[in-house]
Parts: C-alpha cells; structure tokens; sequence
C-alpha cells in the first residue's frame, strides 16, 4: 500500500530512493541499500524484509537488478501478496508486482530510475512519478522529492498519505536515512526534515565525517571549536537545495 522511486544519478555517482505510503514507518519497511549492491524498495499487502535484504545480498554478489529481482521473488509462494523493486551498482533496474496486489498496481521504468507503488489511485500515479522525476530540475535529491508530491497529487495511496521517507548513498557523501513515521502532512515534512539535514549547522558537520572517497576524514581541532561555538540563530538559516548537495 505504497508508492516508491529508486534512482542512479551518473554524474554524482549516487544513489536515492523515496517512498510514501497511508499507513505508517514506510522508511523502516521499505526502503534499503548500499553502494556495494544498489537500492531495494520492498512493499505490498504482506512486504517481505527478506525480499528487500536479498536482493541487495544478491546484487552485492554481482547479478544484475532483473536476475536479483527474480531470485528472491520465483521460490516464494506467498509473492502474489508481495512487490519489489530494485537498482543495481551499474544504474539496471527491475521490478516484480504480485498478481494479487491490491489495485491500482504496477511499476514503471526509465533511465536510471524505478517506480513502483499499489493501492494508488490509479495507473495515472505511477506515470506522474516517473515524469515527475524526469522532468523536474535541480539537484538528485530535490527531483525524488518532487516525484513523490507529483504522486501525491495525481491521486496518491488511495486512503491518503501517513509516512513519508527518503534515502540517498554515495561515493562522496555519507548516507542521508530521512523517516517521516507519522504525519497528516509526511510530504511536507520529509521536505522540511531534508532541508534541516542538508544546510546550517548539522550539514556542515556531514561534511566532516567519513564517506567512501575520504575514509579517514576527521575533524581539526579548529572545526571542533567552530562546532563547539554557540550558535547564531541566523546562521542556521535553511536555504534550500544547496549546490553542495
């Protein structure tokens, strides 16, 4: 009863996935993933954590996402009630919807990038969220959050919106696990949550631990006083979207 987006960016070397559903913790449920194996979104009436964990197990080891996909969903008797979704290392995506997913359900394919979702509105929502990506502007973080709203708003889950959630892993960046768990609004928050968590002060103290490319950053001791500093309300100021993201 959820709708979600995996998506290789080329030019960062990044990976982001995003999901939304009307009932709650759709980030603990849903969303996985490393750079050594890709991303998974694992959902429908009866997820399978398992599908979501195996198919990275499975793309860790180097079978393509469709090989992966269908590995972990062909043995399991109970996939009619289950739906997957997978990128792997090299950006190759591949999905599995089971045939008794409650409707509208479906996936849908681009370069680089999956959607899938049930229980939507219609077919019509799984369209808006891949044009919606495709089509918006900006940095890799801000086009998953504007095909999430694009979802929302050519129909949604069915019953409406309750939690909201974003992942983004890369070479040169730690990872970002944002988790809007229960909201009226989980859109608009997850929003607000990735703005507090990609400028001021918490960002600038991201940018000083390790990621993949700089295993061994720490901080000086003039960053530590400059962190250890009281902080002026007005520098902490969120501007949306920063080049530096």
């Amino acid at each position: 009863m959820t709708f979600s987006i995996l998506a290789y960016d080329a030019e960062t070397g990044r990976f982001g996935g995003g999901a939304a559903t009307g009932s709650l913790c759709v980030g603990g449920w849903v969303l996985r993933g490393d750079l050594a194996s890709g991303l998974s979104a694992s959902q429908g009436t009866s997820p399978s954590t398992v599908w979501g964990e195996g198919v990275l197990a499975h793309m860790r080891k180097g079978l393509s996402a469709p090989d992966a996909v269908a590995a972990m969903t062909d043995p399991d008797p109970g996939r009619a009630y289950r739906q997957l979704a997978a990128i792997d290392p090299t950006g190759a995506t591949a999905a599995f919807t089971g045939a008794e997913s409650v409707p509208a359900a479906g996936h849908r394919t681009g370069p680089d990038v999956i959607v899938a979702g049930n229980m939507l509105a219609d077919d019509s929502v799984l369209d808006a969220i891949l044009d919606g990506f495709l089509s918006a502007r900006g940095p890799f973080n801000q086009r998953i959050l504007d095909a999430l709203s694009a979802g929302d708003s050519a129909g949604s889950d069915s019953r409406g919106l309750m939690s909201a959630a974003m992942l983004v892993i890369g070479p040169d960046v730690p990872p970002l696990t944002l988790r809007v768990d229960l909201s009226d609004t989980p859109l608009d928050d997850l929003r607000a949550l990735h703005l507090r968590a990609t400028t001021g002060a918490y960002s600038e103290w991201t940018r000083l631990v390790p990621t993949i490319q700089t295993p061994h950053r720490a901080p000086t001791p003039a960053d530590i006083d400059r962190l250890s500093a009281p902080a002026d309300p007005e520098d902490d100021i969120p501007t949306p979207f920063p080049e530096t993201e």
